[in-house]
């Protein structure tokens, strides 16, 4: 299971981090074909976001055939894949740097310090 977050700063509507994060979850195989998603409710509550929101999301990948939806059981994750191309990981990462920039600024970090920062955790290993 992935711990779903909402960055209110990103710029990116609430539904669309809620898709992005099943479709990397699935992708990344965190998330297995036939897990359990949290119900609406429940992740509206956790995420402190309208139901409409999270309702919006799991419509827009069921259509898409990434989730199933059981009427009284709740919603799973689907059989298809996700693949996650070149270009929209780019997208990705662009926007997490950019966020990790814009956070660090405000505190008066430049992006050296960030950067030899980030190089001294991969050479710590995984935290």
């Amino acid at each position: 299971m992935i711990e779903f977050a909402l960055d209110v700063k990103s710029g990116v509507p609430f539904h669309r981090q809620i898709v992005d994060q099943i479709r990397y979850g699935i992708a990344c195989e965190r998330l297995l074909p036939g897990e359990q998603l949290p119900t609406v409710r429940e992740l509206a509550v956790h995420l402190q976001v309208n139901p409409n929101t999270v309702r919006k999301a799991y419509s827009e990948l069921e259509i898409l055939g990434i989730l199933d939806t059981q009427q009284g059981t709740g919603t799973f994750v689907g059989q298809r894949q996700v693949e996650i191309g070149p270009a929209e990981k780019e997208k990705m990462l662009k926007q997490i740097c950019d966020e990790l920039v814009a956070r660090g600024q405000p505190y008066g970090f430049t992006l050296k310090e960030m950067v030899t920062h980030l190089q001294r955790r991969l050479e710590d290993g995984p935290q």
